[in-house]
């Protein structure tokens, strides 16, 4: 059992992307999901789905490489962690890389990227950063 599950989530899509694999597994919680929603609206992954393997649920992630065989997500960072919390408020949301990447926050309206935080007028805690 890990003491921080969101980074073990990451932790194991970034290990995938630098061993190339196709999909990775992760185990499901609806954070997770809303996370994995989200980097396939931002077009991260190629897919991702909810599955039951026995007793227990996985969120298969399915990678999402270029036609050079480059991995579209470059670089993926926790920011809020159990022993550091990092919360922001709306006008406070920090733009990853000019722009160019996402922020991804858990906010009173549910999980959602910095910049429809940012519209919508809400803040909250800043999970992790992706380019």
């Amino acid at each position: 059992m890990t003491s921080d599950p969101i980074a073990d989530m990451l932790t194991r899509v970034r290990n995938a992307i630098a061993s190339r694999h196709p999909k990775v597994d992760v185990p499901a919680s609806k954070l997770k999901a809303e996370i994995a929603r989200i980097l396939k609206e931002e077009g991260y992954i190629a897919n991702f789905k909810v599955a039951e393997e026995g007793v227990k649920k996985v969120i298969k992630i399915y990678l999402k490489y270029a036609p050079n065989n480059a991995p579209v997500i470059t670089r993926i960072e926790r920011v809020s962690r159990p022993g550091c919390r990092v919360y922001v408020g709306r006008d406070d949301i920090p733009r990853v890389q000019g722009g160019l990447g996402i922020n991804i926050l858990t906010t009173p309206r549910g999980v959602m990227t910095g910049r429809t935080a940012h519209r919508e007028g809400v803040g909250g805690e800043l999970l992790c950063q992706i380019w």
